[in-house]
């Protein structure tokens, strides 16, 4: 296999400010955080770094436009160790573009999303996805033609006995359509939500129900809950992971290297406790720098913090 890893997702530029005191005043009012910078964003994005840290040979595929933030994206990316070779630069729309505001362990994202609603399956090419062991896609909502495509791309990929990821990230229409997602839920061995998002998902306010409920729909739920840890249910059988006492600087992208960190322990080896436990402490990790690439952990860093 050319690669580990094959993310196909969102990558875009985050402008990160905060802490914000709530709620957040209109009028034309100015107010001083102390902190903002210009970081990559992404959920797709920031998990294809945190798995190239973790010295997976990773591939991106996503679109961004012919402008200077899409110039900024892969040029990020590829700072990071990541082949974006196969990206699409779109000469019609602009790169997507977020702006985080940060409050404690909590976050708000306004997004224009410019290119990303034009991505589709046929972005990736057949000769990447016959090359990688695993796939991974991200930000499910956000790009409703990816989304219309993915379970046939995931079957392909398992056809080619690559592993499949997926994590849905959240819906900004509310809706969390079902009937888009089981048919990718059946070819997906991972499906890494947030508890927030397995309950939005399934209308369940217990997350270990949520999960178990997700799981009959075929993968291994891994759920992802900031401070309480994590937790993984197969629909049987449920197992749970700490998160570790760090001191936060923000949030920003902890999701994404924690998905990082479960695939790329997977890929490595790791049953499922001691693969949840590496993903936990990635995630945890990676809150102890502003935005979601500056402190994800190196392979050593997680293994040492788990075994610690």
């Amino acid at each position: 296999m050319t690669y580990d890893l094959l993310v196909i997702g969102d990558a875009n530029p985050d402008v990160v400010v905060g802490p914000v005191d709530q709620p957040i005043l209109f009028g034309q009012r100015e107010r001083l955080v102390p902190h903002g910078a210009l970081l990559l964003g992404g959920s797709g994005a920031i998990m294809a770094c945190g798995a190239a840290r973790l010295g997976l040979r990773v591939a991106f595929v996503g679109r961004v436009g012919a402008d200077a933030a899409g110039d900024f994206v892969r040029t990020a990316l590829a700072s990071h160790g990541v082949d974006v070779s196969a990206m699409i630069v779109d000469a019609s729309l602009p790169t997507a573009l977020t702006t985080v505001l940060t409050s404690g362990d909590d976050r708000a994202m306004i997004t224009s999303p410019g290119c990303l609603p034009a991505t589709t399956a046929n972005d990736v090419p057949t000769a990447l996805l016959r090359s990688v062991r695993h796939v991974h896609a991200s930000s499910f909502y956000l790009m409703p033609e990816l989304a219309a495509g993915l379970a046939g791309l995931f079957k392909e990929a398992k056809a080619a006995k690559a592993t499949t990821s997926l994590d849905p990230n959240d819906d900004p229409s509310g809706r969390w359509d079902r009937m888009v997602l089981d048919p990718v839920l059946r070819v997906t061995d991972y499906f890494l939500p947030n508890a927030s998002e397995a309950q939005l998902l399934t209308g369940h306010p217990s997350t270990k129900d949520a999960a178990g409920i997700l799981a009959r729909r075929g993968p291994l739920v891994v759920v992802k809950d900031g401070a309480a840890g994590a937790l993984a249910h197969d629909g049987t059988k449920v197992a749970s992971a700490p998160a570790l006492a760090v001191e936060t600087v923000d949030a920003v992208g902890a999701g994404d290297s924690f998905d990082a960190g479960f695939v790329a322990a997977r890929l490595n080896g790791f049953g499922r406790a001691r693969a949840l436990a590496m993903a936990a402490a990635c995630g945890s990790l990676s809150t102890r720098g502003a935005g979601g690439t500056a402190a994800q952990a190196d392979w050593e860093l997680a293994l040492g913090s788990v075994t610690a």
